[in-house]
């Protein structure tokens, strides 16, 4: 009996350590066709080295709008966002989240957002409506803060890479795969994100607005506010002690400690330990004391 291989539509880092972990631990005969595309969304998407790998191991590789022909029992999508029409094969989606929970966009963004102590992954059968498929088998693994998504998605992209290789071997020993319905009671829905999302909310906690800076980082655009003239990334800070305030303005510079700014916050101060333009152009130690940092 001939060996079932599996196509790949793949793209950024965990497109790329699932390919890499196919190829490693089960051989790149698993693989019939690669399909990928470039993410200007994120600073490093990964799509040099998923073509590469193809090329070194003679796996046939196509972009997205060239549509090749597939005719694998399966196909397997990893950080794709595009609808795939496929006749007569199923399609498997790995999921940034333990679904039923954030269904939809950018879960793990909303999950460290959220202060979620557990992040993970779900493969689960393609269905009509986004992400309620039946459930095929998940992984999770345990968080703690401070923790930014570059560490987040380092994380979970090992459990892409444990799941693929799990249903690699199942579909090429020509097994029937086993899946479950989801719960619907326990659904919950994530939006998409657009550059409005970025903005920093300083009416908020310092220590949420501390994890949301952490959570939208490289390769994502990073937080960003506006001080009056520009707009600026807020790359790294750390939350500082509060203190009184009689006139409590959130987004107002209250001190400045070995040059960097300390802002007021809805609860807690906010200490800014870089921040740059959107060129990347360091914007510290700021020029002036009354600086206001504000969502335009």
């Amino acid at each position: 009996m001939n060996k079932e291989k599996i196509t790949l539509f793949v793209m950024t880092q965990k497109g790329f350590e699932v390919l890499n972990a196919l190829i490693t631990e089960i051989g790149p005969g698993i693989i019939h066709t690669v399909i990928s595309c470039r993410d200007i969304n994120i600073a490093h998407d990964h799509y040099d080295e998923i073509k590469a790998c193809c090329e070194q191991y003679d796996i046939p590789f196509y972009e997205k709008n060239e549509k090749p022909e597939i005719d694998t029992k399966y196909a397997l999508a990893i950080s794709w966002r595009w609808l795939i029409n496929l006749k007569q094969i199923k399609l498997i989606v790995l999921h940034d989240s333990l679904l039923p929970l954030y269904r939809g966009f950018a879960p793990l963004v909303t999950a460290l957002i959220n202060d979620e102590k557990t992040i993970g992954v779900t493969a689960l059968f393609a269905s009509e409506q986004y992400d309620r498929g039946d459930i095929i088998a998940q992984e999770a693994i345990a968080i703690e803060y401070p923790l930014t998504i570059k560490e987040a998605i380092g994380m979970i992209a090992s459990l892409y890479a444990k799941i693929a290789v799990g249903l690699g071997k199942i579909i090429s020993s020509n097994i029937p795969i086993k899946s479950i319905p989801q719960n619907e009671e326990k659904a919950s829905y994530c939006l998409w994100l657009d550059d409005t999302d970025y903005f920093i909310d300083w009416s908020g906690s310092a220590t949420a607005i501390k994890r949301f800076i952490d959570a939208v980082g490289y390769p994502y655009k990073g937080a960003c506010t506006w001080d009056g003239e520009k707009l600026c990334r807020i790359i790294d800070a750390i939350v500082e002690e509060d203190v009184v305030i009689a006139n409590r303005i959130c987004g107002k510079l209250i001190f400045i400690k070995e040059n960097e700014p300390v802002i007021v916050c809805g609860a807690g101060l906010l200490r800014i330990k870089k921040m740059t333009d959107d060129n990347n152009e360091n914007l510290l130690p700021l020029k002036k004391f009354r600086t206001r940092l504000f969502t335009p």
